[in-house]
């Protein structure tokens, strides 16, 4: 776990250059892509969204793609289509932008749900087919989707069928008072991402997310995430809990926190900091708790806080 440690180190030091104030997002960032997971940002325009991403990629000197999503965007203009060569008198594929490391989609929830399916299923299968032919895509893949939570005119909601397909979602929020004045100094001649070097290569962050399926579970946080997830099946102010696949993915972020953290094994607490981001968007708050003012977030919190907290007495069981 020490390699992963390091390899997280490197890319949170070098992103840390470029966006300032934000170390608990860039590492749930790092977390997401080490479980093979995607991400869901929602957060106001202009806090650094397509910066965080950028910055991500030069770090490991990965492939980046933007798709500006709109009303007008097709399906093929993210995955790709045949192109006839009249030279050769025959179709070539022209694969689009979502064949790149790392792909932000802005306002996913500005296009259309059929142009919204195409791209979860390119997330979810990691391979697009074009007139019948498979395209691999090319690893370590990541999406970071935004979505801008004040302006709703002409925008197409993600279903919750669709939610549950990104591993986080989170906000990176507005900077201090503090933290703004340093980004003034870092952007007074040039931006600073035109400097950020890749500091790991793509080998070494697919050698980490192998590395970090063998982090050690013990049998007593395994049912104390489980009962985590199945609390909001239970709580009386949520309409949906989570699914099975918010286990397995609270169980993968969880492995990935406790290497970013140089162990081998996941401690309670690390379920705790990492179930807010995982299980938020996975559930939906009645209609009735809606108008008490209580929120996703504030609920799923108070459920974590309600199962009690297992004991590790026994240090041999964590290799």
């Amino acid at each position: 776990m020490g390699d992963v440690a390091t390899t997280a180190k490197k890319i949170l030091a070098n992103v840390e250059k470029v966006i300032v104030g934000k170390r608990r997002q860039i590492i749930l960032s790092l977390v997401s892509w080490l479980c093979e997971g995607h991400i869901l940002l929602e957060d106001v325009p202009g806090v650094a969204k397509t910066i965080l991403a950028r910055a991500l990629a030069k770090s490991v000197g990965a492939t980046f793609k933007r798709i500006q999503c709109t009303p007008d965007l097709l399906p093929t203009d993210v995955t790709g289509t045949s192109v006839f060569n009249p030279k050769t008198t025959d179709f070539e594929f022209r694969p689009g932008p979502i064949f790149a490391q790392i792909v932000l989609a802005d306002e996913i929830n500005r296009t259309t749900p059929r142009t919204q399916s195409a791209l979860l299923e390119a997330m979810a299968e990691r391979r697009v087919t074009v007139d019948g032919v498979t395209h691999e895509l090319p690893p370590p893949f990541l999406v970071i989707a935004t979505q801008n939570p004040i302006d709703h005119e002409g925008t197409f909601p993600l279903p919750e069928a669709q939610l549950d397909r990104f591993l986080m979602r989170f906000s990176l929020g507005y900077p201090s008072l503090d933290e703004e004045l340093k980004m003034l100094d870092l952007l007074q001649r040039r931006h600073p991402i035109e400097d950020v070097q890749p500091v790991v290569s793509a080998e070494e962050l697919l050698a980490a997310q192998r590395a970090v399926r063998e982090v050690h579970v013990d049998e007593k946080v395994r049912r104390y995430l489980a009962q985590i997830v199945h609390q909001t099946r239970r709580s009386e102010d949520l309409s949906l809990g989570g699914s099975p696949r918010a286990t397995i993915a609270l169980f993968r972020c969880a492995q990935a926190l406790a290497a970013v953290s140089g162990r081998n094994y996941v401690l309670p607490d690390d379920v705790k900091k990492i179930a807010p981001p995982v299980l938020t968007h996975r559930v939906i708050v009645r209609p009735e708790s809606r108008l008490r003012k209580m929120t996703a977030a504030a609920i799923v919190e108070d459920l974590i806080e309600d199962v009690p907290v297992p004991v590790l007495t026994n240090a041999l069981n964590m290799p």
